[in-house]
C-alpha cells in the first residue's frame, strides 16, 4: 500500500512539473527587409550574372543595358562640341586681328588729332579716321558677340554630354546593398523598362522577429533591451538565441491568422520586432518564439 502511494505521488509531481513548463511569451515569424532593384533606363538587357542566393557586396554590377545609342549620341554631342570649338578659335583669332587693327588706327587717330590741332591736318581727315575707329569698335563688339554666342552653345552641349553620361551610368544597374539574391525576375537579352524589376535580394546577416504581445505584456518589453528567443533545433528540443528588441507598435491589432488559436487571434494585441544575428541558420517565414 505504502509502494503505491509513493507511485501515486511521484505520477502527481511528474505531472506537475509538465504543468508548470515555462512557457514563451511571444510566437511569430522571421521576416527581412527585402530590397528590390529596378531598371532606371530602357533597353535590352546585355549581361546579368547574378543568379538566386548570390552574396553581392554593395556597388557590385549586376546588369548591363544596351548603351548602343546612348554611346552614338555621346559621340555626336562630342562632335558637335569640337566643332563649336574650332569656331570659338576663329573669332577669337579675328577679334585679335580687329584689336590689333585697332591699335594702329587709335595711333594715326592720335597723330592726325594733334596735326588737326596745329592746322596740319583737315576736318576731313580727322573724320575719317573717327570713322575707322567707330567701325573697329563696332566689329569688335559684334564678333565679341558672336564669340559669346558659341561660348553658350558649347555650355549646352557639355551638359548634353553630361545629361548622357548620367543616361550611361543608369545602364549599369548596381547592388544598392551588401546582401543575397533571393529572386531574379530578368534574363539575359529581355527588356528592361524604368520601374521594371530586376531582382529581389535582402541583407541576411540578421533578422527580425515579428511578434505579437498583449497589453499585459508591455511592462515587460522594452526598446533596446536584450530577449531570449527559441527556434526549433530538433523535433523536441529548441535552440536558444539572443535578440534586441528594435521596435514596438505605437497601436494595438488583431493578431494575424497563424497565431495558435482562434481565441489567441481575436485579441488586440502589439506588433514587436526582435532582431536576431544570423549565422545562417535562420530563414525567412521560420517560426519562433521569444522569452522576455
Amino acid at each position: 500500500m505504502k509502494k503505491i502511494q509513493l507511485i501515486a505521488i511521484a505520477f502527481l509531481m511528474l505531472g506537475a512539473c509538465k504543468n508548470g513548463e515555462k512557457k514563451s511569451d511571444a510566437y511569430g515569424n522571421f521576416e527581412v527587409v527585402e530590397t528590390i532593384v529596378s531598371s532606371e533606363t530602357a533597353g535590352k538587357l546585355l549581361t546579368m550574372d547574378v543568379k538566386q542566393g548570390d552574396l553581392l557586396e554593395k556597388g557590385k554590377l549586376i546588369a548591363l543595358i544596351d548603351t548602343t545609342e546612348l554611346e552614338l549620341n555621346r559621340l555626336q554631342a562630342q562632335s558637335q562640341l569640337t566643332a563649336s570649338e574650332t569656331k570659338r578659335q576663329n573669332v577669337t583669332a579675328q577679334i585679335n586681328v580687329l584689336k590689333e587693327q585697332k591699335k594702329n588706327v587709335l595711333i594715326m587717330q592720335q597723330r592726325i588729332t594733334r596735326m588737326f590741332a596745329e592746322k596740319a591736318a583737315t576736318q576731313q581727315q580727322l573724320d575719317e579716321i573717327n570713322g575707322q575707329m567707330n567701325v573697329l569698335d563696332k566689329q569688335i563688339l559684334a564678333t565679341d558677340t558672336q564669340f559669346q554666342l558659341i561660348a553658350s552653345e558649347m555650355e549646352v552641349i557639355r551638359r548634353q554630354l553630361d545629361l548622357i553620361s548620367e543616361k550611361l551610368t543608369k545602364c549599369r544597374i548596381m547592388s544598392p546593398i551588401k546582401g543575397t539574391v533571393l529572386e531574379t525576375y530578368l534574363e539575359n537579352g529581355e527588356l528592361a523598362t524604368p520601374g521594371k524589376p530586376v531582382l529581389k535580394m535582402a541583407d541576411l546577416s540578421s533578422l527580425e522577429l515579428k511578434v505579437y504581445v498583449s497589453g499585459a505584456q508591455l511592462s515587460k518589453v522594452k526598446l533596446g533591451s536584450d530577449v531570449k528567443v527559441l527556434i526549433d533545433s530538433n523535433a523536441k528540443e529548441m535552440q536558444a538565441l539572443t535578440g534586441k528588441i528594435t521596435w514596438i507598435s505605437s497601436e494595438s491589432e488583431f493578431t494575424p491568422k497563424i497565431i495558435q488559436t482562434k481565441e489567441e487571434r481575436v485579441k488586440l494585441m502589439y506588433a514587436v520586432k526582435v532582431v536576431v544575428s544570423n549565422d545562417g541558420t535562420l530563414k525567412i517565414g521560420m517560426p519562433g518564439e521569444v522569452a522576455f
